[in-house]
């Protein structure tokens, strides 16, 4: 079965350049590729046509341009397009990935210098969070099951695993530093 596709062409006023900004944002945030300047496409779906019907009224009447909306197929080769859709999204994923990395060797780090405190758990949870936010949003916009998806994926489970060991050396810190206070000798 052929994908049918959504396509959106427009134009917009050059200046001032924060509308052009805006669309572009708002395309790729909803997980649509370029095809080039001002042409973006999205897998056929009910709401991708909405999302890109809303974005087609507001350049024209908040952008002051003109926006066309197309449903159409694609003649080539079934895959040309997907690859372009994978190619974004494992750049995202590789993005992931390497906070990811960075996030455990920072993990190593705190462990290696014995940082075990609720403040530094926080962050790290703070930390974590976002980047669970994030890999959700790309996972919402890869419509194809991009390559780099399974590895983001592994990688945050890895993550998740560490805080769970990070904070249970917290909570042992916390707890032996509430027996020492307890035990001090000269203490009545």
């Amino acid at each position: 079965m052929k994908q049918g596709w959504l396509m959106l062409v427009y134009r917009v006023p050059s200046e001032p350049s924060t509308h052009r900004v805006q669309i572009w944002r708002k395309v790729k945030a909803l997980g649509g590729v370029f095809l080039q300047n001002s042409v973006c496409i999205m897998p056929m779906d009910r709401l991708h046509e909405r999302d890109l019907r809303k974005l087609e009224h507001e350049i024209a009447k908040e952008s002051g341009g003109q926006a066309y909306f197309f449903k159409c197929e694609h003649i080539g080769s079934p895959t040309t397009l997907e690859k372009l859709f994978n190619h974004d999204r494992n750049e995202e994923y590789t993005e992931i990935i390497h906070r990811c990395e960075e996030f455990l060797v920072e993990m190593e780090k705190e462990t290696k210098d014995k940082h075990f405190s609720f403040a530094e758990m926080e962050e790290n949870e703070v930390d974590l969070t976002k980047l669970d936010n994030w890999l959700a949003k790309v996972k919402k916009r890869d419509f194809f099951d991009a390559p780099k998806r399974a590895e983001a994926e592994s990688l945050m489970r890895k993550c998740h695993d560490r805080l769970a060991i990070f904070s249970d050396q917290v909570f042992k810190s916390a707890d032996s530093d509430s027996f020492d206070t307890l035990v001090k000798p000269g203490r009545k």
